[in-house]
């Protein structure tokens, strides 16, 4: 008689490394993100406040922000940065430990406010929502320079001149969306600066069917949101770009290609790509200890957003 794990493999109809779809219809995800952790106690290494916010209610959209402490009767403004997680568009949230711990330490070392986006993820919401939602998200804090918004921090403490977007994995490939769009669009009531693609996924690779199969508006492989075309480089909406790339990650060349496209593209703005030597795919995120890689990447990052 076949096993019960037996009969549950029979009964799927797709599987990969991220989740697997039965016959059903049921999507399981091998690493789910059910529920929001509790917050981890202050790092006592660094001054750092954060909270949770709600952006958009009807999709459920939050975020956590993060602030340095402000010095004693200190006014200066703090660049912004909007960080946007990794995870394969469909796992881990701005509350996993490791991107807590990851934000905590870019606020710090950058001197800077960083809203961590809760996007949705496949399959309970399907791409594009993490494209919509990171866009809210960005809308939402640049509605704040009127001086109006919900959250007081943003309104007290934010540079709306000097706004930033990052993001690892399937955030850098969402980062580059945002400035495209910006470039498209405008972005009303703030002025980005920067973006910075940490490992980011691009077309190329095994992960191609797997982005397509979250995707069920997908127009193939070369869709212009896995697969932007120097057209679309020319037009992001910002002045500098930083693009990281790992030696040993599969999607090295994916990085490099949108390296070479965004520097024939005729885009006005400055770029800059760094590669890990040695190093896997978004090495500073999931390590256990800080080593010197991951502190230059984010001695690299923060002078990045500095101006430095």
């Amino acid at each position: 008689m076949a096993s019960s794990h037996s009969a549950e493999d029979a009964d799927v109809t797709y599987h990969c490394k991220f989740f697997q779809i039965h016959r059903n219809g049921v999507v399981r995800v091998h690493r789910p993100m059910r529920d929001r952790p509790d917050p981890p106690p202050s790092d006592p290494r660094y001054r750092i406040r954060f909270r949770d916010v709600v952006i958009s209610q009807p999709d459920s959209v939050t975020a956590r922000i993060f602030l340095p402490e402000p010095e004693p009767g200190s006014d200066s403004k703090l660049p912004v940065i909007l960080y946007i997680h990794g995870g394969g568009f469909c796992m881990l949230s701005p509350y996993a430990a490791q991107y807590h711990r990851y934000c905590t330490q870019l606020a710090a070392e950058a001197g800077a406010l960083v809203v961590s986006v809760d996007y949705g993820l496949f399959p309970d919401r399907p791409i594009p929502a993490c494209y919509d939602d990171s866009w809210a998200a960005l809308k939402w804090v640049a509605a704040h320079s009127s001086g109006s918004g919900p959250d007081p921090w943003l309104t007290r403490y934010a540079d709306f001149n000097n706004v930033f977007i990052a993001g690892d994995s399937a955030g850098g490939n969402i980062t580059h969306t945002l400035a495209l769009r910006v470039g498209l669009t405008g972005l009303h009531g703030a002025k980005v600066v920067g973006a910075v693609l940490v490992h980011p996924f691009f077309g190329g690779t095994e992960d191609d069917a797997i982005w397509l199969k979250m995707c069920p508006t997908n127009e193939g492989v070369d869709d212009p949101r896995m697969n932007p075309s120097e057209e679309d480089l020319a037009a992001l909406g910002c002045e500098k770009v930083l693009i990281f790339v790992a030696e040993k990650d599969h999607l090295c060349e994916p990085g490099k290609r949108y390296y070479e496209k965004l520097m024939r593209s005729g885009w006005r703005g400055k770029v800059e790509m760094v590669e890990n030597l040695g190093m896997q795919h978004c090495f500073h995120i999931v390590q256990e200890v800080e080593d010197e890689h991951a502190a230059e990447m984010l001695r690299k990052v923060a002078a990045f957003v500095r101006g430095e």
